[in-house]
């Protein structure tokens, strides 16, 4: 049996049937399980027996867009990468079953590490090991785009011509299914990222795409500074993909200026933590780890401005409707137009 605490949206006893019918004999004893804070999007959960530990990933409850929260994406993309200089959790089991709990969900390795997203964290570790870490995290990024889709066994993992325009389409449909209220910017950037899709898209083949991971920043890492190798794992897989590597790049520093917008309101700061590296700093770390020529970003920001406001348009979208499980939702929605702005000023 499992623990007397229920948690929202993990049926414990149901859970423990099923895992223990896929991976008998694995659990000790009576599990008991808590809600992760700090996640605004995949529910996730650790579990444990009092002597093991796992961890469970599920979507939302209540408004899920059809092509989001992919647990199956998720688990493909960490079980891929096990063995590769990539650093994720190791994957136990997946189930595509949403009579267990209510949607498809996967379990994987629980990882001892810090997802740092504050600069009041950071200040807690000091200037050089706060560039330490920014550090890994760049050259982790590099890594990963150096890993060779089909020799993973991803080849089929994601369509990479004409990448970028399919992108910007998704993120309209994305925002037309999850508006609270009228974004006039979201329509002009909109059109103008449609207008504006890089020539060569259309021709991306394997020698010009790499595994995306789609949402990489600093707390989607667990992390250890002080290390020689702090990044422990990278987690949070549900959007990659096989396409332009420049768009985690980009997705990387628009995640870092989001503190500067609408006062940082319900958005990591971490980036101005002293220590830190700034914009130039990290594309050149990119550069040398990488190797790849990166060009003008201006299409590539302006997209990336545009997918974080229409996520957090989405996780909005569920707070006012009453179905977001943990804290800190309240303020989510006043960074949505700042961001649009800011896309539109990045590709003026």
């Amino acid at each position: 049996m499992s623990g007397d605490t229920p948690v929202a949206g993990l049926d414990l006893d149901s859970y423990l049937r099923w895992y223990d019918g896929v991976r008998p004999g694995e659990v000790a004893g009576p599990l008991e399980a808590r809600l992760i804070a700090g996640g605004k999007s995949n529910l996730t959960y650790e579990v444990t027996d009092g002597v093991n530990w796992w961890i469970v990933r599920r979507p939302p409850l209540g408004h899920v867009q059809a092509t989001a929260h992919d647990m199956g994406r998720e688990y493909t993309a960490m079980s891929a990468l096990a063995g590769t200089d990539v650093p994720v959790p190791q994957t136990y089991a997946h189930c595509t079953d949403d009579a267990v709990i209510g949607a498809e969900f996967y379990v994987m390795e629980r990882i001892t590490g810090t997802p740092y997203r504050t600069a009041a964290q950071l200040a807690e570790i000091g200037p050089k090991a706060t560039g330490e870490l920014a550090g890994a995290m760049v050259d982790v990024l590099a890594r990963l785009h150096s890993v060779i889709p089909a020799e993973v066994g991803l080849a089929e993992f994601g369509r990479p011509a004409g990448f970028l325009g399919r992108q910007v389409r998704r993120w309209g449909r994305q925002l037309e299914g999850s508006a609270t209220r009228p974004l006039p910017d979201a329509e002009t950037l909109l059109a103008r990222l449609a207008g504006r899709v890089p020539a060569d898209d259309a021709g991306r083949d394997a020698t010009t795409s790499a595994i995306v991971h789609g949402d990489y920043r600093l707390d989607n890492l667990l992390t250890a500074p002080g290390d020689a190798q702090p990044v422990k794992a990278v987690v949070d897989w549900e959007m990659a993909t096989i396409g332009d590597p420049l768009t985690d790049v980009a997705l990387l520093l628009v995640y870092d200026a989001l503190g500067n917008l609408a006062g940082g309101a319900a958005v990591a700061d971490a980036s101005s933590a002293p220590g830190y590296p700034n914009a130039d700093q990290q594309l050149e770390r990119y550069v040398t780890a990488s190797g790849r020529e990166l060009g003008d970003l201006a299409f590539h920001m302006g997209l990336a401005y545009l997918k974080i406001a229409v996520i957090l348009e989405g996780i909005h979208y569920r707070y006012v409707g009453g179905q977001t499980v943990g804290e800190g939702f309240d303020t989510i929605g006043q960074a949505v137009e700042p961001l649009l702005a800011a896309g539109l000023s990045a590709t003026a």
